[in-house]
């Protein structure tokens, strides 16, 4: 639950070429990965060892709000392979407490 874990784990790391894409403003800011199970505000950095057009969110709360229910029998639900997109936002990262405030909440 340290500031040097959720930093480590709030990121999403891109290839060169989607970090240097105009639609991310090469460098500046944070992203928002939505899929069909969730969306997060994360940082962004790159990794030149991605092959474009994939990313990578390291496992921790971040990567869990983006992640569907289903574990397929065997307790861990799947985290590769989700369909996702990226798009700059000048909102800030939330905090663990913020970020999975409401879920399985059934209203307000």
């Amino acid at each position: 639950m340290s500031p040097e874990f959720f930093k480590a784990v709030s990121v999403c790391s891109l290839s060169e070429e989607d970090y240097g894409s105009p639609e991310l403003a090469k460098g500046e800011g944070n992203v928002l990965v939505t899929t069909p199970f969730g969306q997060v505000v994360v940082s962004v950095r790159l990794d030149e060892g991605l092959p474009q057009g994939i990313i990578f969110i390291p496992m921790g709360p971040w990567a869990n709000a983006l992640v569907g229910p289903d574990t397929c029998g065997c307790g861990t639900p799947r985290f590769k392979g989700i369909e996702a997109t990226v798009e700059p936002t000048m909102a800030e990262v939330k905090g663990v407490r913020e970020l999975f405030r409401g879920f399985g909440r059934a209203g307000p």
